[in-house]
């Protein structure tokens, strides 16, 4: 049986060889009827190995063809043949399909028909006829039956290749719809965009991740510096470590044209480096490079990895205006350097005391080993903001010294975006200083402008102040660059909430939870937004699934309260007041402000301000404070915050 005309234009001209078809018009390989995985570029080297079969391919002539617009190392296209012997099932010792001859190129050596050979038209179906083959392909002895038998085995494969082409395109058309449909939840792709993946740790004894993922880090963070250049944050950007995704994959969930991959080998003093820029649609390589240095070199390895990637970029992308870029963790002692990337390592890891300890004392070790690195003591700052804002130290004192260390790094070296924002941190979340905080955070942005913290500080700042579109402007900002960022997410979700658009904060919390089922504190904003809409009883179940202590407390007092069960809700509360009075002032003065308990809300309000609560400088706009704002009381705490404009 053969395909209809109209089939054969969909499918294109096809070339089957053993038990594989491709199909050159749709860039599609197939084996048995089942789509074969093969990244595009690798299809191409096939389709011109394929469609010059039993000649001797020279590289160069494959170079040319494949990459007739640009210039490529060799080392490309062998990368590529590896891939076609893993896709066919190949041998390099004993080929089926690609011989190797050395310093000659390539042959596909298995038998190749087309459509013409494989079956002619208009045959009486009576009378069983031989396939026409190339006669090599034919094996002389073989019986008349088994020659019969292939043939009725390859048209029900043909038969079953052409309806998995018609179901392939009903499936595209149903895609198409629901990819409308679901529009809203995929990132937009920027071609002026990019992704730097997590270096792959190829050491031999797989102790050098905090190594490669401070590379990595710091080249996202060197390249945050180009103007126009959307580069995705590390922390959606690390949720590809060790999958070994489809770049199409990447492209799709991170929205980006370009992805920046490579690997790290450390032996001793000395490191290997390979980077390799591609385009993510068609696995088209812009750029690679490998690099044999000592450690001491890897600052001069990461500006010429960063400039190497601009450059590749700027042409067509950057519209001429890429701008030279430098790594800013300069030092002088490669060992400052690595303590940093190993406090960088543990304060990346979480929030908890032993991880915070260890990022303390590596950041305390980085400035012993280089009084004057500059990232040393932005690190130090930043561990110190997370350790007064969680209570693991005296707040005071640890704020205070944060502000010095910041205020230290932003004197050594005034063109580092992370001192501002350490500085920032302190400033809005201690000092209570807002323009100090919005001029800091202005000079970071023009440092850094593609830093997705910027953005996320910048819309907290926002929100505080009760510019609240421009605080959701500024938070879809942060989650265009960490699509898949549970704590952005998060954020944006809040400020909606705060900005009373609850059906989008419902949106964005959801996806948080999609991202990460455990996540603390998604439950309890979703929960304020079920009460904020009347929907207790769904609050309350709401609540029940979340995995933060404190954050469970304060959400089941509001939601009982709403339930009208008031024991339940004094209960509550008074489990939260015994265990977390301490760290927890401003939500308890929250709940008791809910529950129209003024005047024992404005004690908790005034211990969190005794306390220097983090979360006082929510009080302008919180929603749950709303039964407070005609007390002159309020108006008074909003005075001595300089929150009144």
């Amino acid at each position: 049986m053969r395909p209809s005309i109209e089939c054969e234009r969909e499918c294109g001209p096809m070339k089957f060889f053993k038990t594989f078809c491709l199909d050159t018009a749709n860039h599609l390989l197939w084996r048995n009827g089942d789509r074969v995985p093969i990244t595009p570029k690798a299809f191409d080297v096939l389709a011109y190995l394929v469609e010059h079969a039993g000649r001797v391919v020279t590289q160069d002539e494959i170079l040319e063809v494949v990459w007739s617009e640009t210039y490529v190392n060799p080392e490309v296209l062998r990368k590529y043949i590896l891939e076609i012997r893993k896709v066919l099932g190949d041998r390099p010792g004993n080929p089926e399909f690609v011989e190797t001859l050395p310093k000659r190129g390539y042959r596909f050596v298995a038998p190749v028909m087309d459509d013409s050979m494989v079956e002619s038209p208009d045959v009486p179906t009576s009378h069983p006829i031989e396939e026409q083959v190339p006669e090599e392909s034919v094996e002389p002895n073989r019986a008349p039956a088994e020659r019969e038998s292939s043939l009725g085995k390859h048209r029900l494969w043909k038969l079953a290749f052409v309806l998995v082409v018609v179901v392939a395109a009903a499936a595209a058309i149903v895609g198409h719809f629901r990819s409308v449909r679901n529009a809203r939840n995929v990132p937009s792709i920027n071609n002026r965009s990019i992704a730097v993946l997590p270096f792959a740790d190829m050491s031999p004894a797989k102790d050098q991740e905090y190594f490669s993922d401070g590379l990595s880090e710091q080249l996202i963070n060197d390249l945050a510096q180009v103007s126009g250049l959307k580069v995705v944050g590390r922390s959606s950007s690390f949720q590809f470590r060790g999958k070994n995704e489809n770049l199409r994959d990447v492209e799709r969930k991170l929205g980006v044209a370009n992805v920046l991959e490579g690997s790290v080998r450390r032996e001793g003093n000395h490191v290997r480096i390979t980077a390799e820029l591609i385009k993510a649609d068609d696995g088209f390589q812009l750029w690679s490079q490998t690099y044999d240095r000592q450690i001491n070199d890897i600052f001069a390895v990461q500006d010429e990895i960063a400039m190497a990637t601009t450059e590749a970029l700027e042409p067509k992308l950057l519209g001429g205006n890429g701008q030279a870029v430098a790594s800013t963790a300069r030092s002088t002692n490669p060992e400052a350097y690595q303590a940093f990337l190993q406090a960088n390592y543990f304060i990346d890891r979480g929030a908890s005391k032993e991880d915070l300890d260890k990022a303390l004392a590596y950041a305390d070790q980085a400035i012993k080993l280089d009084e004057r690195y500059a990232p040393g003591w932005v690190m130090r700052a930043t561990v110190l903001n997370v350790m007064a804002t969680v209570s693991l130290t005296d707040v005071t004192d640890g704020f205070r010294r944060a502000r010095n260390d910041a205020e230290r790094a932003i004197a050594l070296d005034p063109t580092l975006a992370s001192g501002y924002l350490a500085l920032a941190n302190t400033q809005i979340s201690y000092d209570w200083d807002w323009d100090a905080a919005n001029t800091c955070l202005s000079k970071a942005a023009s440092l850094e402008p593609g830093n997705p913290e910027v953005f996320d500080m910048r819309s907290h700042l926002s929100a505080l102040m009760g510019n609240l579109d421009d605080a959701v402007k500024l938070g879809e900002q942060a989650v265009a660059l960490e699509p898949l960022d549970t704590i952005t997410r998060l954020q944006l979700g809040y400020r909606l909430y705060v900005a009373n658009r609850h059906d989008e904060a419902q949106v964005e919390l959801q996806k948080a939870l999609d991202l990460n089922p455990q996540a603390a504190f998604v439950h309890f904003v979703l929960a304020k937004v079920l009460i904020a809409e009347a929907k207790p009883v769904q609050a309350l179940a709401e609540i029940e699934k979340e995995p933060s202590e404190w954050g469970k407390l304060t959400g089941e007092v509001l939601a009982y309260h709403a339930l009208g069960r008031a024991q339940d809700s004094n209960a509550a509360l008074a489990k939260l007041i015994a265990k977390h009075d301490t760290d927890s002032a401003y939500q308890v003065a929250e709940v008791y402000a809910f529950r129209g308990e003024s005047a024992k809300s404005f004690e908790w309000l005034q211990r969190a301000y005794n306390q220097r609560d983090a979360g006082l400088p929510e009080i302008k706009t919180d929603p749950l404070l709303k039964n407070l704002r005609h007390d002159l009381r309020y108006t008074e705490f909003l005075q001595k915050m300089h929150l009144l404009t």
